[in-house]
């Protein structure tokens, strides 16, 4: 039987300017937990876990930050949209346009930057009840 390639998991970096600040956005506004982080007073490079997500946070020079780049979109695929989006919105992370809505691609879902622009779109099925 041949063995063949399996790819099991995706680990998105985003680049920040302040990994310290980063972690507080998405432990204590997002609800993941730090998962690894390479100094504990001044971390240059920290993952964040939640279910089953894993996203690693990268410190950038300020001097790149200069140069206007584009920021990666993540989507993530969710369940119970509805109280996720309750939840995210009384943590004053959404902005101005920042709605859930039904798609014309079949899903609902509501997306968002973090503090450095990097955006998240949290997503499912809209025909699905869950």
């Amino acid at each position: 039987m041949e063995i063949k390639g399996y790819l099991h998991q995706v680990h998105p970096v985003f680049a920040v300017k302040d990994v310290v600040e980063a972690l507080d956005f998405y432990i204590n506004l997002l609800g993941f937990k730090i998962g690894f982080a390479d100094d504990s007073m001044n971390p240059k490079y920290a993952g964040v876990l939640q279910d089953g997500i894993e996203i690693h946070l990268q410190w950038h020079d300020a001097a790149e930050w200069e140069v206007t780049m584009d920021r990666p979109m993540l989507r993530i695929v969710t369940q119970n949209i509805q109280e996720l989006y309750d939840e995210y919105a009384v943590k004053n992370v959404f902005h101005d346009h920042t709605l859930l809505r039904e798609t014309a691609w079949s899903t609902k879902e509501f997306a968002f930057y973090d503090p450095f622009k990097n955006g998240l779109t949290f997503y499912q099925d809209a025909r699905s009840d869950s």
